[in-house]
């Protein structure tokens, strides 16, 4: 598969319109203070990870092997208005935001239920941003073999995120309510989310992904065959030249057992960084997922 035929997301700033974040070397130990956001990734091999402080930006690969310390300061600002908010919701907005925002609605979660076409989107020109374009049904193999769904422009994003080793495209449709209801349909035969534990604990077994598409798309013909009459031949295109991607992580050990560390419940986290997969960092004595804790200031050293 040509990654070039698809527009990767571009790393965005996260501006929460507060002071830079702080950058100090003390005795050769680095020191930031910021907000957390999401890891920004880079399709490699290995995967190549930054993780984003406000506007600063620190590369996490060569800290694989090293001891590190992240410091939660008490305080959470929304990764949307910057509104300080006692908890996050949905992975780092303010309570205001969570109930008003197209980006926390519950069609994101379920693409099948996407509202646009019947008016009541909470904003529609966010909706045609998002959601009026193509997106993309794939297989993916993280915790064993799952169905899921993305835009264009987030290949390979969504793959690495999810913490894929292997991932093939199956089709490509006009806008995400379609996407949502090829995933309903295929998700009677395969699972459509991610074992966390799971895909942490090592790399999955390879899978013949090509050969279970087809697999797929042959049982669930008719009811494929169904959403293209409603919607037209030209909804939905299936891609059976696609190749399988295989992506590799920066990981030099995985757990045995998957412990889940917490900010609200263990402010400061530290220990030897023992790899990166998805959105975790891998620590000797537990896992930590950075998306959960966006927008929330901390202090990181090394």
């Amino acid at each position: 598969m040509n990654l070039a035929l698809f527009s990767i997301a571009g790393a965005t700033s996260l501006l929460f319109g507060r002071a830079r974040p702080e950058r100090i070397c003390e005795n050769a130990v680095m020191k930031f203070s910021g907000h957390l956001g999401k890891m920004l990734t880079t399709l490699d091999d290995p995967v190549r990870y930054i993780l984003p402080l406000d506007d600063e930006r620190i590369g996490m690969n060569d800290l694989v092997g090293q001891h590190i310390s992240l410091t939660y300061a008490g305080e959470i600002h929304c990764i949307a208005c910057g509104r300080k908010t006692n908890k996050s919701f949905s992975q780092g907005y303010c309570y205001p935001c969570f109930k008003s925002l197209p980006e926390c609605d519950s069609c994101i979660i379920k693409p099948e239920q996407c509202h646009y076409f019947a008016g009541t989107c909470r904003n529609p020109a966010w909706g045609e941003e998002h959601c009026l374009q193509d997106h993309y049904v794939y297989l993916a193999n993280s915790s064993g073999i799952k169905v899921g769904i993305t835009r264009g422009s987030q290949i390979p994003t969504r793959w690495l995120d999810q913490g894929a080793s292997e991932a093939l495209p199956l089709f490509r449709v006009k806008n995400r309510l379609l996407s949502g209801k090829l995933e309903v349909i295929l998700k009677q035969h395969v699972a459509d989310r991610t074992d966390w534990r799971k895909m942490l604990k090592g790399t999955p077994t390879p899978v013949d992904l090509p050969a279970k598409r087809d697999e797929l798309v042959k049982t669930c013909s008719r009811q494929i065959d169904v959403v293209k009459q409603e919607h037209g031949a030209d909804s939905l295109e299936f891609l059976p030249e696609a190749t399988t991607v295989t992506i590799r992580y920066p990981v030099s050990s995985h757990p045995d057992k998957v412990t889940s560390l917490n900010f609200d419940k263990t402010p400061a986290i530290s220990g030897i960084l023992q790899g990166i997969k998805g959105q975790y960092l891998i620590l000797d004595r537990g896992v930590l997922n950075i998306r959960k804790f966006s927008g929330y200031k901390i202090g990181f050293e090394y």
